[in-house]
């Protein structure tokens, strides 16, 4: 039954998505519909906690009541609650600061007060969570909800009816946390998912597809029913960390940490952390970039999954050259293509039994330079290749070039070769875009499991192998795909042409004898 609520729920946020946006663009418009949504959230989870408190002390008022009801007592009310709030959710909002009065509010009258009133919600709960461990979570998150924006109307009235319209419509949904905590975080990753397929390249930014997510959190997670800390070097919405929660038995209680360099993008991995019930003690997400100023350097993590900007610009300034994370390699990666120093920034984070597993283009495998000196130190000098899986092309938002996921581990049970599989002939198709299906990833995890080589599919190479290749990993060096033409044979193909003739001379006296029959003209 929670599936179908799930997606019942992701249709009606969808929906409401589309009805309103109009004409602003998807990629303007989500930080509302989002911010609205989390805000809605933070509203219901402050009212639950607080009406729990209020039961314990065996009052039968509800929290937004308080004021109405239990005037002489409100006072004394709201400072024990907040006091518990702060410790337990990191933030506290008043009865009147709540969602649904708020939403009350839009329908009436003086409707107009309505962006004021947002506007100091927003600061309340940013000033409160300064009063707790939670400020470096909640501090700016609703940046990017600029309620002044010329995108919602040019006067306060447009702006005022638009703003109330989106609440007034989130104010039907049941957003059911109680009994069905990952309920609203999974609807929130799907609106979150939407959004990045209509931004075109933008959506490739902040979203990993789901499917991609699934695979490589169950690659990183094999024989890992328990581990401490799992990072994102470029976690854009968060939604790889997440995913590798849903494969663990202890997936709440593990610590996420992540990077994103997007201010708007990084707002937006917090708000699925805590749209997902993780406590804000259990994730350190912060801003930056991750090259040149990383916020975890001191930090070694058992699990790492990475989708970094595919052959980005980064400064590859020659101070980097006596950084720990690259100095060792004797060369950069280029100036023009990051992908190597991610790579080489995530290795230096790995716990020495770790696992971690990052998405590249393919050129990546094979292109020389620096590159390729990189690329051999990694294998012949350290040995922590483990696998290269070689994925369809179009599978993710904005590019429909080829990549691969490169799987790395400091302390590898096959040690003498490194395993490749050409998994670019499976897949789905959705509208424009590839996706892999639950056969593909099922079809990729039991042959990495299984590690043997299968025509066509799979192949086990040995460190000879990629060494005689020049450490070029370009994936059809070892599995062969190549489809042999069947042979013609050329004396069968002239027998059937003799056989051919015979027969028309024979069908065509046949033709004679009727036309004569019938006194008309022969065709021939």
């Amino acid at each position: 039954m929670s599936d179908e609520l799930k997606k019942e729920l992701e249709k009606q946020l969808w929906n409401i998505a589309n009805e309103l946006r109009g004409n602003i663009d998807p990629n303007e418009f989500k930080s509302y519909i989002l911010g609205f949504i989390f805000l809605k959230y933070l509203s219901i989870k402050m009212e639950n906690y607080a009406n729990k408190l209020l039961r314990d002390g065996e009052e039968t008022i509800e929290y937004i009541d308080i004021e109405y009801f239990l005037p002489d007592k409100k006072e004394k009310y709201l400072k024990a609650i907040k006091d518990k709030s702060l410790s337990a959710l990191g933030y506290f909002l008043k009865p009147t600061e709540l969602f649904s009065f708020i939403q009350k509010r839009g329908n009436e009258s003086d409707s107009n007060l309505i962006l004021s009133d947002l506007k100091s919600i927003f600061k309340t709960i940013e000033d409160t969570a300064k009063s707790s461990d939670a400020e470096d979570d909640f501090i700016g998150l609703f940046d990017d909800v600029d309620l002044d924006s010329k995108h919602l109307g040019r006067e306060v009235s447009e702006r005022n009816r638009l703003i109330s319209r989106i609440m007034s419509h989130l104010d039907k949904l049941n957003f059911d946390i109680n009994n069905n905590s990952d309920l609203l975080g999974d609807a929130y990753e799907y609106l979150i998912g939407q959004f990045a397929s209509t931004a075109g390249k933008k959506g490739g930014e902040f979203f990993t597809p789901s499917e991609v997510s699934k695979l490589l959190s169950k690659i990183v997670t094999y024989k890992k029913k328990n581990i401490t800390s799992v990072y994102d070097p470029t976690c854009g919405s968060g939604s790889l960390l997440l995913k590798v929660s849903k494969e663990l038995q202890n997936g709440k209680d593990i610590q996420y940490f992540g990077q994103e360099s997007n201010r708007t993008t990084y707002n937006l991995a917090r708000m699925n952390m805590i749209m997902h019930g993780i406590h804000y003690d259990k994730f350190d997400i912060r801003q930056g970039d991750t090259l040149e100023n990383p916020q975890h350097i001191d930090e070694k993590f058992e699990v790492i999954v990475a989708n970094p900007p595919f052959s980005a610009n980064w400064s590859a300034s020659i101070i980097l050259s006596d950084d720990d994370r690259f100095s060792q390699y004797g060369k950069l990666a280029p100036k023009s293509k990051a992908d190597f120093a991610f790579i080489q920034h995530m290795i230096h984070q790995l716990d020495e039994k770790g696992t971690m597993a990052v998405i590249v283009p393919h050129g990546v495998l094979f292109r020389g330079s620096g590159e390729a000196i990189i690329r051999q130190y990694l294998i012949e000098k350290r040995n922590y290749l483990d696998a290269v899986i070689g994925l369809p092309a179009n599978i993710f938002y904005g590019t429909s070039i080829p990549t691969a996921i490169l799987v790395f581990k400091k302390c590898r049970e096959n040690n003498k070769n490194v395993f490749f599989i050409d998994a670019s002939k499976d897949f789905g198709k959705k509208t424009n875009q590839n996706h892999l299906r639950d056969e593909d990833i099922k079809k990729i995890m039991d042959t990495l499991v299984m590690r043997k080589t299968i025509d066509k599919y799979s192949y086990v190479a040995s460190l000879k192998n990629l060494k005689e290749n020049d450490y070029n990993l370009n994936i059809p060096r070892y599995v062969d795909t190549f489809e042999e033409e069947e042979l013609i044979d050329l004396e069968d193909i002239s027998a059937q042409l003799q056989q051919l003739d015979k027969d028309t001379i024979e069908n065509d006296k046949v033709i004679a004898v009727f036309c004569d029959e019938l006194g008309i003209k022969k065709p021939f």
